[in-house]
């Protein structure tokens, strides 16, 4: 099975309202921001979408909502990961009709050997059907996917990409070198995608994505027609915004751009809260120059 998710992914933020419940209509409109603005695919309850505080029913409602507003126009890729493989892999046998694939991040907190990161993805395949994107975060995780780990994993044929996010340029390279015709590799670190693209990545997985579907689709095509040039200008107008999205953790600062465009509040669950007075300031800033408003 090739890997059919290339070009520019955006990893969807959850909307809350002011009451912490979801706002489900701001969820639709985001949608349709990325159906108007050249996203490629849809990622659903990655940890960008503050997956850890949301129900299993909550989860899915959510799913359902994109789903329904999308009406078949993007793929949509859905988050199921978790430290307890069989448990992820029960929930990997309840998912509605209308998801194109699965991203399921390497186990946490427990910091698996690369022999049980191994086995618990081979479980995971085995659970489903649909195409498994496997992701790559150390940063959270705590244990890093080594590059043989991933290419032996490639073989598996419902396995078809990594979502990588460790930093390691080098690392990603290996697997970039290495991987079989078919597998594919995409950026998680939304500052250093313009680059992988341009080592041989198939496209990303992004939060900048969400306020900035336009100019972000328009690096990430660029960079894989090998327009460059035009590639290098979008991607070092958004790198300031990026930058400042990071500051104070994910999606707080998406989140003040989406507000700024009219899609959604601020609001996050806790344990996560919004940034700081000066940093709202400064995104909002940012965001009406990037806009032109």
């Amino acid at each position: 099975m090739n890997n059919p998710f290339t070009g520019s992914g955006v990893a969807l933020v959850t909307p809350f309202k002011q009451d912490s419940s979801i706002d489900y209509n701001a969820l639709a409109r985001l949608v349709q921001l990325q159906i108007d603005g050249g996203t490629d695919f849809l990622v659903v309850q990655g940890t960008t979408g503050e997956s850890p505080t949301l129900s299993q029913e909550e989860k899915l409602r959510v799913l359902q909502t994109v789903i329904d507003t999308n009406k078949g126009k993007l793929k949509i890729v859905y988050g199921v990961g978790g430290n307890n493989t069989v448990l992820v892999g029960e929930n990997l046998k309840k998912l509605p009709a209308g998801v194109d694939g699965i991203l399921s991040v390497s186990p946490y907190y427990n910091k698996p050997i690369q022999k049980g990161i191994f086995e618990h993805y081979k479980y995971l395949a085995s659970c489903t059907d649909l195409p498994i994107i496997l992701y790559n975060v150390p940063g959270r995780t705590g244990s890093n996917v080594l590059p043989e780990t991933t290419l032996a994993l490639a073989e598996i044929p419902n396995i078809v990409a990594m979502k990588e996010a460790s930093g390691n340029m080098e690392q990603i390279m290996e697997v970039i070198r290495l991987k079989k015709s078919g597998f594919g590799l995409l950026s998680g670190d939304d500052a250093i995608t313009m680059p992988l693209i341009a080592a041989g990545a198939d496209g990303v997985i992004s939060v900048v994505a969400n306020a900035f579907p336009e100019k972000f689709s328009k690096m990430v095509h660029s960079s894989l027609r090998g327009d460059l040039d035009t590639a290098r200008k979008e991607h070092y107008d958004l790198l300031p915004v990026t930058k400042m999205f990071f500051e104070e953790g994910n999606p707080g600062g998406v989140k003040v751009a989406l507000n700024t465009r009219g899609i959604m509040d601020e609001t996050m669950r806790l344990p996560l809260f919004p940034v700081s007075e000066k940093l709202r300031n400064r995104i909002t800033s940012e965001t009406k120059t990037l806009l032109g408003i």
